[in-house]
């Protein structure tokens, strides 16, 4: 991104004065791009991070501008939702992508929580007086401003107050930053509201909102709930506001001062960004959102600490404007399940295709262990979670899996503070001691720097022979962003069902929200989410169509209809009625028996028609490619290099052509093995 430091470099205002004074510092890599590479096409291929960097020293130019510049030209662009889904985003990098484009959310089973996050934001206490100093920042840069350079601020007066039609539209790509969190496309021709116009008004406009969120937090002594539109009405009240229009143009009008001020370290002023987007979303959304006001955290209720969180409850709001712009857009992943409930949440009416998964062998083996070896139940809710017989049964789970699988293990808690308890218990009880007799044991913490040098000394103990267990959580970094493909995953098991914190205000909110729209029942959303949740952590571990590994579900909640049904097809097809109502002592014997199979290695000709594509099959789709007809199939390709790249060649060429037209369709979800 372009940071403070890239800011002072690139900035249009520092390069020009650096016509007039050759002393300041610019970007050389900018000025090779602005020079050669804008003007540029990079030749076909495929760019990732590192090579654009490897081509940025080369020619001199600047990767991140590159990338920015191609995006427009690329047939494939490969990034994070947020470049599609945020508003604050998506403008900066999506706007010249073409309605006829087809958008692909790959791994989608989160996109309803990615919409909601994207539209929701919190303010607290901290932030109020971070917000307060900037306004206090703002007021001493304008009146510098207007000892040095006051035609400046005149422009943007004038600007403004003529209309915003070119107003941050045609900003250099150095000088822009950020967007505006409600779009305001549609109002471009529309006046800048007049009590926000004058530099010096705003920032008095924006001090008594900082000043009237203080005040609701220093007077709030329990939880308060309420719409956008009461909200609205007592700080327009408070303000003596005729209409709210003002509110929704304070994003807007907060980066028009940042750039006419010149002001290059922009991310000082995220706590007032954060107070101007809340003012924007609220008087925009009259329906779909919450004010939830906590006097004090739930886990420290004697420790005042209020926050405010503007909560965004419908995430087919955020998804409305995905499906206004694109003509295709293609919604999967190989945990998106149950399907018939994304269409709800997301608001539109999808072609629905489920795929199975193409694998030569059955080489997943998904059991659900409902009691211990002594015939006990194992059950992780909430009210048994700490019966000591239940968590010596877990332990003795993990410990006898340690001692028959290879390599790496993973084991699922459904949050940190039960695998804390659940590891403070077994350490007491030589449970964890009779694990490192086995393999070494690492474990996933809130910290990023420890955990990522634990995931690295587990894959070390892996690669080495000495084998290794990764405690971790459901919905922690690890389960959504960590593979455990090959040897470093063979075994995963999930203790408990990782069910959302149900005493979550937000969560009440949206469960209610949900059920009142779209009429979605409180309890068939949240054993979805936990069994998405849960897919998710199965899937760690079955990364390619040559991994192998069993899967444990560990907890007799799993074994009922409700919560087996919304597991993926592809989990199902192997789940044998055999294996849904295990003992520990059975899982071990299954296991036992799954890995000795996986021991043999499987010839190549098992695999073509399934996992391996046949030479005929290349042929069929690879544009023409033949291969010799005195030289019969056997089982190794004799598709050369050369031809191969003909083949694509060829593609490309009919790519030129028009062939790459995106089909025509409103919107299409599908469920993904592969």
């Amino acid at each position: 991104t372009v940071d403070a430091k890239c800011r002072s470099i690139t900035a249009s205002w520092v390069r020009q004065r650096k016509e007039q004074d050759p002393s300041i510092d610019v970007c050389s890599f900018y000025e090779g791009f602005d020079k050669h590479g804008a003007q540029s096409l990079l030749p076909p291929g495929v760019y990732t991070l590192d090579d654009l960097r490897t081509l940025g020293r080369e020619k001199g130019w600047c990767p991140y501008f590159t990338a920015r510049h191609m995006i427009r030209f690329a047939n494939v662009i490969v990034y994070n939702y947020a470049y599609v889904i945020d508003p604050k985003i998506k403008d900066q990098v999506s706007k010249e992508i073409e309605k006829e484009s087809i958008l692909v959310f790959d791994e989608a089973h989160n996109i309803d929580n990615v919409c909601i996050e994207s539209l929701s934001c919190n303010v607290n206490k901290r932030a109020l007086d971070g917000a307060s100093r900037n306004i206090g920042t703002l007021s001493r840069c304008i009146a510098k401003s207007k000892e040095q350079d006051a035609e400046r601020l005149r422009r943007e007066y004038e600007l403004l107050l003529n209309g915003m039609r070119g107003q941050g539209l045609s900003l250099p790509a150095t000088d822009a930053f950020g967007g505006d969190p409600v779009g305001l496309d549609e109002a471009v021709n529309e006046n800048m509201p007049g009590d926000i116009v004058q530099a010096e008004h705003f920032v008095s406009f924006m001090r008594k909102v900082v000043d009237f969120l203080k005040e609701r937090l220093r007077d709030t002594k329990q939880v308060e709930m309420t719409d956008n539109v009461t909200f609205v009405k007592s700080l327009m009240k408070k303000m003596q506001l005729p209409e709210p229009k003002s509110l929704r143009f304070a994003a807007s009008r907060l980066k028009s001062l940042l750039q006419t001020l010149e002001i290059v370290d922009v991310d000082t002023y995220a706590p007032l960004s954060v107070v101007s987007d809340l003012c924007a979303l609220v008087s925009k959304y009259t329906a779909g959102f919450k004010i939830i006001i906590e006097p004090y955290d739930e886990r420290l209720p004697n420790v005042p600490d209020p926050i405010l969180h503007l909560a965004c409850l419908d995430a087919s709001l955020a998804m409305k404007e995905v499906f206004d712009h694109y003509q295709t857009v293609v919604i999967t992943s190989g945990t998106l399940s149950p399907i018939d409930l994304y269409p709800k949440i997301l608001n539109f009416q999808p072609v629905t295709k489920t795929f199975e998964m193409s694998l030569s062998r059955q080489c997943i083996c998904p059991m659900i262990v409902t009691r211990g070896s002594d015939q006990m139940p194992l059950n992780a809710r909430f009210q048994s979670r700490s019966d000591s017989s239940i968590i010596h049964n877990y332990g003795r789970l993990i410990v006898e899996l340690s001692a028959c699988v290879p390599d790496g293990m993973v084991v699922f808690f459904p949050s940190y503070r039960y695998m804390e308890e659940v590891v403070g218990t077994w350490a007491k009880g030589r449970v964890l001691e009779q694990i490192t007799e086995n393999k070494l044991l690492f474990i996933e913490t809130q910290d990023v720097v420890e955990t990522t040098l634990a995931l690295e000394n587990f894959k070390r103990a892996c690669d080495c022979g000495r084998g290794a267990v990764f405690f971790s959580v459901a919905r922690g970094k690890v389960a959504e962003g960590i593979d455990f493909d090959r040897h470093y995953g063979r075994a995963v098991v999930i203790i408990g069902i990782p069910f959302q914190y149900t005493l979550s205000k937000i969560l009440r909110a949206r469960l209610e929200y949900m059920k009142e729209r779209f009429q979605i029942d409180e309890g068939d959303f949240l054993t979805f989410d936990a069994m998405r949740q849960a897919s998710q952590c199965m899937g760690r571990v079955i990364r390619s169509k040559t991994d192998y590994g069993i899967m444990i579900l560990a907890d007799q909640r799993y074994a009922r209809a409700d919560k087996r049904n919304k597991l993926p097809a592809w989990i199902r097809q192997y789940l044998m009625d055999s294996h849904v109502n295990l003992s520990t002592d059975m899982a071990i014997t299954e296991a036992k028996s799954f890995l000795s199979k996986m021991s043999t290695p499987q010839k190549i000709d098992q695999q073509v028609g399934t996992i391996l594509l046949s030479v005929d099959d290349i042929c069929q789709r690879g544009a023409g490619i033949s291969y010799a007809p005195d030289k019969p199939y056997t089982g190794q390709s004799s598709t050369t290099p050369s031809a191969l790249d003909e083949a694509n060649a060829q593609r490309a060429a009919k790519r030129s052509k028009g062939g790459n037209r995106a089909p025509q369709g409103r919107g299409e979800a599908g469920n993904g093995g592969d």
